[in-house]
């Protein structure tokens, strides 16, 4: 088994080898995907999310192996990265990668379980939630200091934001589900709104986050929610007929 542990928790070294060890059998359930799954354990007094991550195909352990980083190794690389740059995100403590003479097997990353009052999908689906337009603005804000730094958050969807209320009207944001990330130089104006196709399908708050983002970027507001808007259209065209094509294969299965 190679791994790597964060320098501030090289103390704890052995319980969290004993977490990877023990995965299947302790740990409480926090999501079991169909891809992947996660769970909460209790490490020395440290509240801590284990992702384990599915077993790739016969290729792509190949490839794991010689040619591209591990999800497990991205996500606790792209972490470090993102606290250097002053982005939140759940502490990270570890990696750990598993190989046997086919190439990699199973790999896991181990970072703080972080307590959110909510994710940016509360936004999407409760239009009343308290204090939604302070939220909104503040996270839009949040974006574009990702974009000034070059980080081009690949997975930039819904519940991939973790939303931490620190004071009164005051929000704290947090990346999760690291392993899709690009650090460009610098971000044009089409792979800034690109950026943000994903968060909601929602025409109101494309123009809310139009008109905030515009406060911070050199681009007349009606420019941006038009390109947002015609950005999010198409995806969500898209999203939609793939999954009604999946459907229907899935029905005709015999």
């Amino acid at each position: 088994m190679q791994f790597r542990i964060h320098p501030d928790f090289k103390n704890i070294t052995q319980s969290l080898i004993s977490v990877i060890d023990n995965f299947k059998e302790q740990g409480k359930d926090f999501v079991i995907g169909t891809r992947n799954i996660i769970k909460e354990f209790e490490v020395e007094g440290n509240n801590v999310i284990v992702k384990s991550f599915k077993i790739p195909n016969a290729l792509n352990r190949i490839i794991y192996s010689y040619f591209r980083k591990s999800k497990a190794r991205r996500s606790y690389e792209y972490a470090i990265k993102l606290q250097e740059k002053g982005i939140g995100t759940p502490q990270p403590y570890a990696y750990f990668e598993n190989r046997d003479a086919f190439g990699l097997k199973d790999s896991y990353y181990i970072s703080e379980h972080l307590f959110a009052d909510l994710t940016f999908r509360e936004l999407v689906e409760v239009p009343d939630f308290p204090e939604h337009d302070i939220i909104l603005r503040q996270f839009t804000h949040f974006c574009y200091i990702l974009h000034e730094k070059g980080i081009e958050f690949t997975d930039h969807s819904p519940g991939n934001t973790l939303i931490k209320k620190t004071a009164p009207g005051q929000y704290n944001f947090y990346l999760v589900d690291l392993n899709r990330m690009n650090f460009h130089e610098h971000m044009n104006f089409d792979l800034r709104m690109e950026n943000l196709k994903k968060l909601t399908p929602k025409e109101e708050m494309v123009a809310v986050i139009s008109n905030e983002y515009a406060k911070y970027y050199n681009k007349p507001e009606q420019e941006i929610f038009k390109t947002l808007w015609d950005k999010t259209s198409e995806f969500q065209r898209k999203f939609w007929r793939k999954r009604a094509l999946k459907k229907k294969l899935k029905f005709k299965k015999p």
